[in-house]
């Protein structure tokens, strides 16, 4: 699988990522002590729907377009779509916010952002984008790398994000690899993994990776916009969520199933959560 963000945002599955990604962050936002986040694989911050890339696959109508459309949403959602329209000015949809975009408008002043990127152009974008805000730090590193630059933080409070491409094989073994190597420097880090559903046997075998890495309080949130019966197309993503902030499932569950009911394709589609390591 080749993901190359700027063809892919605001498709469904950055719908999923990002309204739930929204929703961790406002939980870390609820303490008034700061907080660090580590974007692994951070892309270029922001997205021009109307540029070549994402006009090739219009991915974007299918996902943030059909929610904006919508007349009403759950309240769990709003932090999210707020975003979103004010980086559009209120008006037509014509940029989207990447996570750290997302992450640098939740933060506070006393926040941190730290943003690992391994393509050289889109390092110096992110380092345009961000030219002038002190909390924003970015780095050209390969984001597995980063994961043990960075960690722990000195604020010992915050969230992970690791949203690799997915451009090569073994990726879910990287994923779950990057994973024990950050929770052995961070245990008590809130981390946000995404991975792609296209067929059901790999992702199964990654969760029973994940299950016997010896690392507790595990969620999974999915979204499947068609029954995932075939290798050849994204039937769904998901986003594992380690240590999730306290009763985060009670906003996940009205969200989830507004997502799988607007976001649908096909039969089969829905938006679950379950845990995959119980607290």
């Amino acid at each position: 699988m080749n993901y190359r963000h700027a063809f892919h945002a605001g498709a469904f599955q950055d719908a999923h990522k990002h309204a739930v990604l929204a929703l961790l962050l406002q939980r870390l936002g609820d303490k008034p002590t700061p907080y660090c986040v580590l974007d692994t694989h951070a892309g270029i911050g922001r997205y021009d729907l109307q540029a070549t890339a994402a006009q090739k696959t219009g991915e974007f109508h299918h996902g943030i377009g059909r929610l904006l459309a919508a007349a009403r949403a759950p309240a769990a959602v709003a932090p999210y779509l707020d975003i979103v329209r004010r980086l559009n000015g209120g008006g037509a949809l014509r940029r989207y916010p990447g996570s750290p975009e997302l992450a640098a408008r939740l933060s506070r002043p006393q926040d941190r952002l730290v943003l690992t990127e391994l393509h050289a152009e889109d390092v110096r974008l992110l380092q345009r984008g961000f030219a002038g805000d002190a909390r924003v730090a970015v780095h050209h590193e390969d984001g597995y790398r980063g994961l043990k630059a960075f960690l722990p933080p000195k604020e010992r409070r915050g969230l992970v994000l690791i949203d690799p491409p997915f451009e090569e094989a073994g990726e879910f073994e990287r994923l779950v690899d990057g994973l024990k190597t950050a929770h052995r420097r961070w245990p008590t880090g809130i981390y946000a993994l995404w991975y792609p559903i296209k067929d059901l046997p790999p992702v199964r075998r990654f969760h029973a990776q994940l299950r016997q890495s010896g690392i507790g309080k595990i969620m999974l949130t999915e979204l499947l916009v068609r029954a995932a019966t075939s290798a050849e197309s994204l039937n769904g993503s998901g986003l594992v969520i380690v240590n999730p902030p306290w009763r985060l499932a009670a906003a996940l569950v009205p969200l989830l199933s507004w997502l799988g009911e607007r976001l649908a394709q096909g039969p089969g589609a829905a938006g679950t959560w379950r845990w995959l390591v119980p607290e």
